[in-house]
């Protein structure tokens, strides 16, 4: 019989670590749009708090979603881009996007439950 693939060698899971941080998508919806400074990316991410983003940043940064470009100037500038990695993700972040809109309830709020389209109470009717 073979082997069981363990919980954490599974694709999914190993996404998971890299992008399962609670602000992941977010900030690399974010920075989808172009390289940005920390100060612009906090203001235009500003559900996300200062220490969250940070942490975030330099998670992404660790798993080689995100750049960090650090320039010589007085004060110093830090910019954070995608990088090819972190590009490559654009297509399914847009998918996940689309699901969201699609199973978002009526009024916008969380997501709809079995009448909502697809489901078989939905197809019944």
């Amino acid at each position: 019989m073979a082997e069981q693939e363990r919980d954490e060698d599974k694709p999914i899971c190993e996404v998971l670590q890299v992008l399962g941080a609670k602000w992941s998508f977010v900030v690399i919806a974010e920075l989808q749009k172009g390289p940005k400074r920390f100060n612009r990316l906090q203001r235009d991410v500003a559900i996300v708090g200062t220490q969250s983003l940070t942490d975030t940043l330099r998670h992404l940064e660790q798993s080689g979603i995100v750049r960090r470009e650090v320039y010589p100037t007085v004060p110093v500038t830090v910019e954070y881009s995608l990088t090819d990695k972190g590009l490559d993700f654009q297509a399914t972040l847009a998918e996940m996007e689309k699901w969201a809109l699609r199973w978002r309830k009526p009024d916008g709020e969380r997501f709809a439950g079995e009448d909502a389209p697809g489901s078989k109470a939905a197809d019944a009717g």
